[in-house]
């Protein structure tokens, strides 16, 4: 398993716009696809005078499917970030391999 992280720092002046964005429409948008297992959405702690930090985390069976992404949908679904919210976010994105979950 592999977790596709997607960590965005997004400027104070659209934060409740782009938060509210993301729920109603980005992320199904992204699960829409039938690609991604799970995601989670979670806020990074941290003090920032520019913004709000949060990481956007979608869960993939394999690397293949994720490179399907990618090629497929990863290009329109950016490109429909920076026309909404433009230079107010700045994003990176990283892939996390799965080595092991604890489940009682």
């Amino acid at each position: 398993m592999y977790i596709y992280n997607v960590t965005v720092n997004i400027e104070n002046s659209a934060h409740d716009e782009w938060l509210l964005w993301m729920k109603e429409t980005h992320i199904p948008d992204v699960m829409d696809t039938g690609l991604f297992l799970q995601n989670k959405m979670l806020e990074v702690m941290v003090n920032e005078e520019q913004g709000r930090t949060y990481s956007i985390q979608y869960t993939v069976r394999d690397l293949e499917t994720l490179e399907l992404y990618y090629q497929v949908y990863a290009e329109k679904l950016k490109a429909e970030t920076h026309d909404k919210f433009g230079d107010k976010l700045v994003a990176f994105r990283t892939v996390l391999r799965l080595e092991h979950e604890y489940k009682p």
